[in-house]
């Protein structure tokens, strides 16, 4: 008995080391955008910016997970989308780049540029 069980340990043993667990770490990204980073759309209705993010490959936008928060300066994160003081505020992730856009809520009206604010972006690694 003993030396069936002396056999089938480093059997035991190859199986459970094959299995490797990868354990990969979102990235978190923080850019500060000034009012004078958006660009005017549509006549004023919406402004629009876009944050260069070289982390966000080809494989990360068709794969993985982006969140984006919004801060204006009281380091209070809020997601996006979201409606703040009657704007709402959205974006899309095409590799390389966040773009931004705020509009009024309803999206008639016009909008003012918006204020000077921190921006976080979270990527997350995913099984496919």
């Amino acid at each position: 008995m003993k030396k069936i069980l002396l056999l089938c340990l480093p059997v035991i043993l190859l199986i459970n080391s094959c299995k490797k667990e990868y354990i990969i770490p979102n990235r978190t990204i923080i850019v500060n955008l000034s009012s004078g980073q958006w660009v005017p759309l549509n006549g004023g209705r919406s402004y629009t910016t876009a944050i260069n993010v070289p982390e966000l490959d080809d494989y990360m936008n068709e794969r993985g997970g982006v969140l984006v928060y919004l801060s204006f300066g009281d380091r209070t994160y809020e997601q996006i989308p979201q409606l703040y003081n009657g704007d709402s505020y959205s974006y899309v992730t095409r590799p390389g780049q966040v773009v931004l856009e705020v509009q009024e809520y309803d999206g008639l009206g016009t909008v003012s540029p918006p204020p000077g604010m921190t921006v976080k972006i979270v990527l997350m690694e995913s099984d496919f």
